[in-house]
């Protein structure tokens, strides 16, 4: 019987603090335990500490989950939560994603200062993302706009947009959502034509392989619509080598059994783009994930990904 807290590792940020508190409660809830048995630990991660570089530039998506996997193998954590879209493909030897929460709203919100959309915004604008997709979408919608790199907390990009460092800027809908600020958004992007990153809106938890102590504790809150959805796409990415480097979209939505995914590749500068849709089992999502990557990248041909580097 667990008498010590279980250790729950998370980044410092308010949206990652409301991630690791929604989780808490959920297994208070699911275990009928209370809250000192589990304890938050923050981490400061170089995700955090590098704001003035896009991730494409300092290292990709494994600079906000280095330190908290560090201390995940040594024990020091129990399991780390995570937004989904920010861990990489390929996790450390030892370590495995062992439970989604249910999936939040995956669309992008766009937040406009001078403009309330995307098309509204006048000749010449100015939009701040550090996204590549985001970029990639806005400049094939729009080649006309400028966009600039623009990182930070939630609220630090929010105070900038409102300094009038930029005209407008876009947003996971989820984490404003989550952090009980959807009001600021001006225009919800249609998912069809402005596809989010893979896994977006989607908590992860991250634990050690073989410890079956957690694991039993996680299965309870595992959303398994959520689970099948975004190893769909965590498959797309894979089979494309997915990282901040490269401009990805693609999303799954699970229909009773069956799972359907629609994926996209573009070109930094939005012009080139190859999009591909799958359906089948969600019993087969993973291979579905696989296929369409492959599917997509077969039909780019290798010139479009040289594009790329």
């Amino acid at each position: 019987m667990q008498t010590k807290p279980f250790r729950i590792g998370t980044r410092g940020s308010p949206l990652a603090l409301a991630q690791a508190s929604e989780t808490r409660a959920r297994l208070m809830a699911a275990h009928g335990l209370p809250e000192e048995m589990f304890e938050i630990v923050v981490l400061s991660t170089k995700g955090d500490r590098i704001t003035d570089r896009s991730l494409a530039e300092v290292g990709g998506k494994g600079l906000f989950t280095e330190e908290l996997e560090a201390q995940l193998l040594t024990g020091e954590l129990d399991f780390a939560v995570h937004s989904s879209k920010d861990m990489p493909t390929l996790l450390p030897p030892g370590l495995q994603l062992s439970a989604y929460l249910p999936r939040e709203d995956f669309r992008d919100a766009f937040i406009g200062r001078t403009a309330p959309s995307l098309m509204a915004l006048p000749d010449g604008a100015t939009i701040g993302s550090s996204s590549l997709r985001r970029q990639a979408l806005i400049r094939r919608r729009r080649p006309d706009i400028t966009v600039i790199t623009f990182r930070g907390l939630v609220e630090t990009r929010l105070r900038k947009l409102e300094e009038g460092q930029v005209d407008a800027t876009l947003l996971a809908l989820a984490g404003l959502n989550r952090l009980r600020m959807p009001d600021v958004a001006t225009e919800l992007m249609d998912p069809n034509d402005f596809p989010p990153a893979p896994a977006q809106g989607a908590i992860c938890i991250e634990s050690r392989i073989g410890d079956q102590r957690v694991l039993d504790l996680l299965d309870p809150i595992n959303d398994r619509p959520t689970w099948d959805a975004v190893s769909c796409e965590r498959a797309f990415l894979a089979a494309l080598d997915g990282s901040c480097r490269t401009p990805i979209a693609g999303f799954a939505i699970c229909d009773g059994e069956r799972l359907k995914f629609s994926g996209l590749i573009l070109t930094p500068d939005g012009q080139q783009e190859h999009s591909v849709e799958i359906e089948g089992l969600r019993t087969d999502a993973g291979t579905l994930g696989v296929k369409a990557g492959t599917m997509v990248r077969e039909a780019a041909g290798t010139g479009f990904f040289e594009s790329w580097t």
